[in-house]
């Protein structure tokens, strides 16, 4: 078989971003994967978005990904979150159809010029001196390449509990992966055992949704995708809403009474689980003071007759699972359609990786995704973008591409991984960002566009249009500084109108936009404008007018922490040679490697006193 540029091992939501942006970058790429009608398979929840998760699908698109895309186009429901707080924690999340998205995803690559996918299990790495050149499929077969991204997700020596029960799978049934454990095991790497798992499906036509709250979507249109039009979007009113429904004091007895049987409490899961979304046997056990929690009822596809209960992942017998269900208002009648499990499975210990994903033992050989120690399907495609981007790069000899904690969530995540490392699977969140107040969901295309063209996953048309939004926006905000309202009886009818004080002297329109209750759209208005703008637009100016000062503040925080960014360590360092090193300080540093002075003050354990004493070395060492 001919030498391939690089191959991608898994078809789940990293697989697909490493494929096709490998591909798109004129690589000859080989996608390996275990069934090609699995790619793009959402085995848990049928949801692309949410906090944080949201802005991500965003920056995947500025840098030329196809999560967004095909989010848009498959969506049952899209709304905004957080609409009533600040712009900083404002996300997207849609509700995806799980027939939809997968069929399209593979449509999409199965169009791809340079990419082909073969079928079948990696059971072993080709190595050469330390450098990948190829990987051995299950049936003895050697395929050659310049590099390898492992995409492999939950599917390394992956086991389904129900209860007492343990299968040897992978998700939904699939085949797992044991041969490539243990290669990677005898390779030396730290792999550590993780769990996460996923509530159970039920026939949609047993629910009574009069005893459920629904929840629409937004009725005015979303998009992920900057470059999605309006009228390719599902309009409101062909949108499935989703319901609200609460557990009960009959659903908190049963758990108690079985807590002995499931997997998390009786002793068969070695694993650690997501702590940010726990199993509702856990729910009750770290929240005992909460008399209930919340469970939403979410469709899984127009083609299927299932509901998802998002907030209901267990591991409980199937039996208990039936009562459980039961027990919740509307579903008292209910009847599962599949029963919830908890899988556990392998994952690298992500202190093996550089932040350009590859790792630090084998040169071409990256890992991206779950198998990085993280949850969620956003967080794994941005990080198979990001290895496929790097591997691109590697191949031209060119300079990596890492992106710093101010310019992107994408930047956040990886380097969270790579220098504090994981215990229980990574979930991104707000909380985690110093800067997510420049790292919102209305400037990704700001932030990152650039890089998406520079990559040659931009094309110039998509670049074009954003320029000239872009110089709209700034066109805008300088014109709003020398507008002038003046306090006539119809502003200021209007102003009242929209409960917000009456002007007594002229104005800026920029000085009154800086109202709570003021919009350039409120502006528009007043001045009986007849110039169209897309709301988008309209939201971005509103954001950087309204919160200027503090978004300045913020760059010249991000501008502090790039000059420590700026002060590199060298790769061959020997921390044993620095005096009044702490101990700890000196096992961790060895252990992560960082290559700059502000990822080592990101350790834990690394204090300022041990930066300090770093520095002085450094600056020795270079005199």
């Amino acid at each position: 078989m001919r030498m391939m540029d690089i191959i991608v091992i898994g078809g789940g939501h990293a697989g697909i971003e490493a494929a096709l942006a490998a591909a798109r970058t004129n690589n000859k790429t080989m996608m390996i994967c275990g069934n090609f009608s699995r790619v793009g398979n959402m085995p848990c929840n049928p949801s692309i978005g949410g906090p944080a998760k949201g802005i991500v699908v965003r920056e995947i698109d500025a840098l030329g990904g196809e999560m967004a895309k095909n989010t848009d186009k498959t969506f049952l429901q899209m709304k905004m979150l957080n609409t009533s707080k600040g712009p900083a924690v404002r996300a997207l999340r849609a509700q995806a159809d799980k027939i939809d998205y997968p069929k399209r995803m593979q449509k999409v690559i199965s169009e791809q010029v340079n990419l082909c996918v073969r079928e079948g299990l990696v059971n072993d790495l080709v190595l050469e001196e330390g450098h990948i050149r190829g990987v051995v499929m299950e049936d003895g077969t050697i395929i050659h390449a310049k590099i390898v991204i492992v995409c492999t997700g939950t599917f390394l020596s992956s086991k389904i509990l129900i209860g007492d029960s343990v299968t040897k799978s992978g998700p939904d049934g699939e085949k797992t992966n044991y041969g490539l454990s243990e290669t990677l095991k005898r390779i030396g790497f730290r792999l550590i055992r993780l769990k996460t798992g996923t509530p159970p499906r039920i026939d949609t036509q047993t629910i009574d949704f009069s005893k459920t709250v629904v929840q629409p979507g937004d009725r005015i249109p979303l998009s992920f995708s900057f470059f999605t039009k309006q009228e390719e979007l599902t309009p409101f009113e062909c949108q499935l809403p989703c319901y609200l429904t609460y557990t009960t004091e009959q659903t908190k007895t049963i758990i108690a009474e079985n807590l002995h049987r499931s997997s998390m409490y009786s002793g068969v899961v070695e694993g650690i689980g997501v702590r940010y979304c726990p199993s509702i046997e856990d729910k009750f056990v770290r929240f005992s003071d909460k008399e209930r929690h919340q469970v939403f009822l979410e469709p899984e596809s127009i083609h299927l007759n299932e509901t998802y209960l998002q907030g209901f992942s267990t591991s409980m017998p199937k039996e208990v699972q039936e009562r459980m269900v039961q027990s919740l208002p509307g579903l008292e009648s209910a009847k599962i359609v599949r029963y919830a499990y908890a899988i556990e499975y392998d994952a690298i210990d992500p202190l093996e990786l550089l932040p350009t994903l590859e790792t630090k033992k084998i040169k071409g050989l990256y890992f991206a995704g779950q198998v990085n120690g993280t949850s969620g399907y956003e967080e794994a495609a941005c990080q198979g973008l990001m290895a496929a981007i790097n591997a691109n790069l590697a191949l031209k000899n060119k300079e990596p591409f890492i992106l710093r904690r101010d310019e992107a969530y994408i930047g956040v995540l990886i380097d969270d991984l790579v220098t504090k490392g994981v215990r229980d699977p990574y979930r991104l969140l707000t909380s985690r960002a110093e800067f997510r107040l420049l790292l919102r969901h209305d400037n990704a295309d700001a932030r990152l566009i650039q890089y998406g063209k520079a990559f040659g996953l931009i094309d110039e048309d998509k670049y074009q249009a954003y320029m000239e939004k872009r110089t709209i926006i700034d066109r805008v905000k300088e014109d709003v500084k020398t507008i002038k309202i003046m306090p006539t009886k119809e502003v200021n009818e209007y102003l009242e109108s929209i409960n917000t004080a009456s002007l007594k002297d002229s104005t800026t329109a920029f000085e009154l936009m800086k109202r709570p209750e003021v919009g350039y759209a409120d502006i528009l208005r007043i001045l009986k404008t007849t110039d169209v703008f897309p709301q988008d637009a309209i939201d971005l100016i509103d954001t950087e007018v309204k919160y200027q000062g503090y978004i300045d503040k913020a760059y010249k925080e991000a501008a502090k922490m790039r000059q420590m960014e700026e002060r590199k360590i060298p790769v061959d360092i020997d921390y044993d040679k620095i005096h009044n090193l702490a101990s700890e300080a000196k096992d961790k540093l060895k252990k992560v490697r960082p290559l700059t002075l502000s990822q080592a003050g990101r350790i834990s354990g690394v204090n300022p006193s041990d930066l300090s004493i770093l520095l002085v070395y450094l600056e020795g060492r270079k005199r």
